[in-house]
C-alpha cells in the first residue's frame, strides 16, 4: 500500500512538471514572435485590431472551457509541434515574421492536441480563428490589397460627388476639385475598416448564428458593406471640402468621419446578422 501511494505521488508530481517544462520550452522557442506581434499590435495601425481580437479570443476560450472527456493525441500533437518548431527556425533565418507568427499559433494548437485532443480544437474554433486574424498580413500582401481598394474608393467617391453636381476629375487615386486635390491614400483605402469588419462578422456570426452557411454569408456581406461605406466617406470628405471648408479633409473632423462610418458599418452588420438569423429560424440550411 505504501509503495502504491508513493507511485501515485510521483505521478502527480511528474504531470505538472512536464507541463511546466513544456511551457518554458514553448516560451523560449517562441518569445521573439510573441514580443514582435505585441509590438506591432501596439504601434502599427494596420495591426491594431489585434489588441481587441486577442483578449476577446482568450475570453471566449475561457468561456467555452475544456471538453468533458479529453482524448489526448500525443503523436499528432508532437508531430505538429516539431513541424512548427522547424518552421519557426527557418523563418527566423529568413527574418520572415508572418510565417514565424503562424508557427507560434500552430505550436499552440499542437500543445492543445497533445494535452486534450482534436475535440478541444473544434470546441475552440472561434477563439482560434480570431487569434489567426490578429496576425498582421505581410506588407507585400497589404500593398497589393490596398491599391485596388484605393482606386475603387476613389472611383465610387468621385461618382457620388458627380451625382451631387460637384465638379471633379479623377486621376487614379487623386480626386481633383476646383482649387483642391484629394488624395485617397493607403490609410484611406478602407483596408483597416474592411479587416475589422470581417473580424467582427466572424465574431458576431460565431456567437449569434447557428449554421455554417449563415456565418459565411455574414462575412461575405461584410465586404461590400465596408467598401461602400468607405466610398461614402470619400464622398463626404470631398463634399465638405467643396461646400464648407478645405480644412475638413484632415485633422479631427476627418478622423471623426472615419469613426462614425465604422459605427454605421457595425450597425448594418448587426442588422444583417439579425436577417440571417431570421432565415435560419425559418429552416434555411442545416444547423451548424
Amino acid at each position: 500500500m505504501a509503495l502504491t501511494d508513493a507511485r501515485l505521488r510521483a505521478g502527480a508530481f511528474q504531470a505538472p512538471a512536464s507541463v511546466v517544462v513544456a511551457g518554458l520550452a514553448f516560451f523560449v522557442a517562441f518569445l521573439q514572435p510573441m514580443t514582435t506581434l505585441v509590438h506591432d499590435w501596439w504601434s502599427d495601425p494596420n495591426a491594431g485590431h489585434g489588441l481587441l481580437l486577442f483578449p476577446v479570443a482568450v475570453y471566449l476560450a475561457w468561456k467555452r472551457g475544456l471538453v468533458d472527456e479529453p482524448e489526448p493525441q500525443h503523436g499528432l500533437g508532437l508531430a505538429l509541434l516539431a513541424a512548427c518548431v522547424l518552421v519557426r527556425y527557418l523563418s527566423g533565418l529568413a527574418a520572415e515574421l508572418f510565417t514565424m507568427r503562424l508557427s507560434l499559433i500552430g505550436a499552440a494548437a499542437g500543445l492543445v492536441l497533445y494535452a486534450y485532443g482534436a475535440r478541444q480544437l473544434v470546441r475552440w474554433w472561434l477563439p482560434g480563428l480570431l487569434v489567426l486574424l490578429s496576425v498582421p498580413l505581410p506588407v507585400v500582401i497589404l500593398g497589393s490589397l490596398a491599391l485596388p481598394l484605393q482606386l475603387q474608393a476613389s472611383q465610387w467617391g468621385a461618382a457620388l460627388l458627380k451625382l451631387r453636381h460637384v465638379p471633379v476629375r479623377l486621376a487614379g487615386n487623386v480626386i481633383q476639385l476646383p482649387g483642391r486635390s484629394l488624395f485617397v491614400t493607403e490609410a484611406c483605402s478602407g483596408l483597416r475598416s474592411l479587416t475589422a469588419l470581417v473580424a467582427l462578422g466572424i465574431l458576431v456570426g460565431g456567437l449569434w448564428l447557428r449554421s455554417a452557411w449563415g456565418r459565411v454569408l455574414l462575412v461575405v456581406l461584410a465586404i461590400p458593406v465596408a467598401m461602400v461605406l468607405n466610398a461614402i466617406r470619400v464622398f463626404l470628405t470631398g463634399f465638405l471640402v467643396f461646400y464648407v471648408a478645405p480644412s475638413l479633409a484632415e485633422g479631427f473632423m476627418h478622423l471623426t468621419e472615419g469613426w462614425v462610418i465604422f459605427v454605421v458599418a457595425f450597425a448594418i452588420l448587426g442588422a444583417l446578422a439579425l436577417g440571417v438569423a431570421a432565415l435560419e429560424r425559418r429552416g434555411f440550411g442545416v444547423r451548424g
